[in-house]
Parts: C-alpha cells; structure tokens; sequence
C-alpha cells in the first residue's frame, strides 16, 4: 500500500479507498508515520459518505483501509488549508505534497 499512496501523492492522481463508511475518492496530500507507529494519509475527499459531514479534510490511518486503488485522474495541486509537514506525521513523512 506504501508504493500506490506515495506514487498517487508524487504523481497527483487520486486514490478509491475503501475506508469506515464507505468507498471515497480522495486527492492524497501526505503520507507518513505517527509518534504511535501508524501509517497515516492526509487526503481532501472529492466524493463519497463522509464521517463527519461538512468536513472534506480527512486523516486515514492506512490500518482501516479495506482497499486502495489509484485512478488515471489527476488533480492540480493542493488544496487551500494543507499545511506541509503535517504535525500528526511525528515521526516521519514518506511523500507529500
């Protein structure tokens, strides 16, 4: 899974991922390590249930991921309010916008 999301976050294009509530699709801005060993992905959801509504910003943790497809779609770059060297990713960042 560490390949696809770095290549997806490298490259721009977005993710399928199916997560919690249901299948979304997401533009990845950062990928990395928490200062409790998860894996982590920073993303902006573009489409599917939310588990928060009215909140398109999302912090997966890769553990909860049922499945990860990367899509031939890209996206410009990102979103206003990402914030590089995301401060839940203590303990390292493996790609990021």
């Amino acid at each position: 899974m560490n390949d696809i999301i770095c290549q997806a976050i490298n490259e721009r294009r977005l993710l399928r991922v199916d997560y919690t509530v249901g299948v979304r699709t997401i533009e990845p801005h950062a990928y990395g390590r928490s200062s409790e060993g998860k894996n982590l992905l920073r993303a902006f959801q573009v489409n599917g249930p939310h588990e928060t509504p009215g909140h398109d910003w999302d912090l997966f943790r890769e553990d909860r991921v049922r499945s990860l497809e990367i899509l031939n779609e890209s996206f410009p770059g990102p979103r206003p309010g990402y914030v590089r060297h995301d401060s839940a990713m203590k303990d390292g960042i493996y790609a990021q916008l």
